[in-house]
């Protein structure tokens, strides 16, 4: 290797550390003030370090909101969002990446279109649809909206798009149904798509904030990220106590991507590698 690629690896080494270092500096600042007394988060200029450990607001905050119930209902909306989104977005991609059929790309079109437009421009007819269905107040009303993803259509499709031709052609000559191809073929075929969506569907549900604050009014009924926004008070917070909570919430997301995290990035990295 010649010094000036040397010099170039070391420079380009040097800016992602300390891009790695400004996005962690954040959940580093959470940790640290989860542990202060409240006069310590609110002093100016900051205190970087607690005088000392106060985990006490782990368990002040625990039980003043009944996490046991956040995560169950979490758990249950990532389940139905996961199942839903897996399903449907997995049926609809092997149909725009390999069936023929009149307006086909008009409507991959519109399925773009979808991650185009805000989404907050969809909360009012999804409101209307869950009230029509009397699922106000209920874990349903946080499963619909999530049931049915564009943006799992997208990644599924660039996965089928990578499959050679060759094998639903030699599936079809066996005898195959268009049905046992997309189950029994192509499916196995996209396994670490179908888990990178998950993860992706889990994470967006984890964090999904202004939908289940929209429908449900009962904080039993609140996922975990809406149900911290109650620790959020109207002239004062408890920032301690805050972080504490948001620790405890996200966890699992952590667990999650260290798991899977191999899918996770091959899932953004195959997004763009075929149209």
């Amino acid at each position: 290797m010649s010094v000036k690629s040397k010099k170039n690896n070391f420079i380009i080494h040097i800016i992602l550390i300390i891009g790695s270092v400004a996005m962690l500096l954040p959940f580093l600042w959470m940790i640290l003030t989860s542990l202060k007394t409240l006069t310590e988060s609110t002093t100016i200029p900051p205190t970087i370090f607690p005088k000392s450990m106060k985990w006490s607001n782990y368990k002040d905050v625990w039980n003043l909101l009944p996490f046991p119930k956040f995560y169950i209902n979490t758990i249950l909306m990532l389940i139905g969002r996961i199942a839903g989104s897996l399903f449907f977005s997995a049926m609809a991609a092997y149909a725009f990446a390999r069936i023929n059929f009149p307006g086909r790309n008009l409507l991959f079109m519109i399925v773009l279109i979808q991650m185009m437009v805000p989404g907050q421009i969809f909360i009012i007819p999804q409101y209307l649809l869950v009230s029509k269905l009397g699922w106000l107040n209920t874990v349903k009303a946080l499963i619909v909206p999530g049931v049915v993803s564009a943006f799992g259509t997208f990644l599924l499709r660039q996965f089928f798009l990578g499959i050679p031709n060759e094998l639903e052609e030699a599936a079809i000559l066996d005898g195959c149904n268009r049905w046992q191809i997309f189950y029994k073929i192509m499916l196995p075929l996209t396994k670490s798509g179908l888990v990178a969506l998950g993860i992706f569907t889990s994470l967006f549900a984890w964090k999904d904030l202004m939908w289940p604050l929209i429908v449900n009014m009962s904080i039993d009924k609140m996922p975990l990220s809406s149900g911290l926004a109650s620790l959020q008070g109207q002239y004062s917070t408890n920032f301690p106590q805050l972080m504490a909570g948001s620790m405890i919430a996200i966890w699992p997301m952590l667990l999650i991507f260290i798991i899977f995290q191999k899918q996770f990035i091959e899932g953004i990295a195959t997004t763009g590698s075929k149209n």
